[in-house]
């Protein structure tokens, strides 16, 4: 691909995305973006772009930054999240919204659904202790097709195998032609909807939020836009919040509005100075 089509595709996703790609990843930008080139009769990925560059085809624009934004994962990815969220997160969460009776949890860049639908199984295992009270998990990404994906909660045998506990699978999962598909009841815990992490949350409707889990996705982004993101989140986080990270990811030299907490790794405060710009009191204290 030559200078001027490379400089337009890379501009173009850190503007929409905030991906940033490099010279390097030639083979990954052949590899996912020639099935849309092929789709609409071009010869190559540069005579692809080259024509994007020219027409400004927003379906088209948009078909390239989801066919390039990195979607891997897997259920339970890391266990320990979900072993924190049953075991302490959710307890404490819950002794500050017993008034309320009220929790809701943010995923973020949810890809095609493995950690929602973990977070909901989590959730369902605790049973009587969460008897009377409502649980949201709101997911979100910037790809229709995963969100599709995520919503349908079909999954093939190989991504069942990877992270779920097969007791779980038979629990939550049935079979559904050569796969299986997440329970009604499990997919009725958790509403998804399209949202890039460079927006507004607050302007998009989002918030406010007990628990944030934004993990695996900020190493792909540049340190401005990771501090324009951790912006974003610290508003619609509520005081007593957490934030939880990928194990490779920290706020560290990056953003003030969140606070390091002491013997954990990956998981977040919100500092004092920093809040939700949600108006409703009942909601901040219930």
């Amino acid at each position: 691909m030559n200078k001027l089509e490379f400089d337009y595709l890379k501009q173009t996703l850190y503007e929409r995305s905030g991906l940033i790609v490099t010279p390097d990843k030639g083979y990954l930008i052949e590899s996912r973006l020639m099935p849309i080139a092929r789709r609409r009769g071009v010869e190559n990925v540069e005579k692809l772009i080259e024509q994007i560059r020219k027409t400004r085809d927003e379906a088209v624009l948009a078909q390239i930054v989801d066919a390039m934004t990195t979607n891997e994962t897997l259920f339970f990815r890391d266990s320990w999240p979900f072993e924190r969220l049953r075991s302490s997160l959710l307890p404490e969460i819950m002794t500050m919204t017993k008034t309320s009776r009220r929790v809701r949890i943010w995923s973020a860049a949810c890809s095609s659904g493995q950690e929602p639908y973990s977070l909901a199984m989590t959730i369902a295992e605790m049973g009587a202790a969460l008897a009377g009270w409502q649980v949201e998990i709101v997911s979100t990404d910037i790809s229709d097709a995963m969100l599709a994906r995520a919503e349908a909660g079909r999954y093939s045998v190989f991504e069942v195998s990877r992270g779920l506990p097969e007791p779980m699978l038979h629990r939550y999962f049935e079979p559904d032609g050569d796969g299986w598909r997440v329970k009604q009841r499990i997919r009725d815990m958790v509403t998804f909807r399209r949202y890039n992490l460079l927006d507004d949350p607050v302007a998009n409707g989002l918030g406010p939020f007990d628990i944030i889990f934004c993990r695996n996705v900020l190493i792909y982004f540049d340190e401005d836009t990771r501090r324009r993101v951790f912006s974003g989140l610290a508003r619609v986080l509520r005081p007593w919040g957490y934030l939880c990270l990928g194990g490779a990811e920290t706020v560290v030299g990056i953003s003030t509005a969140f606070r390091i907490l002491a013997g954990e790794r990956g998981l977040f405060g919100l500092a004092q100075e920093h809040g939700p710009d949600d108006a409703d009191i009942r909601l901040r204290a219930g």
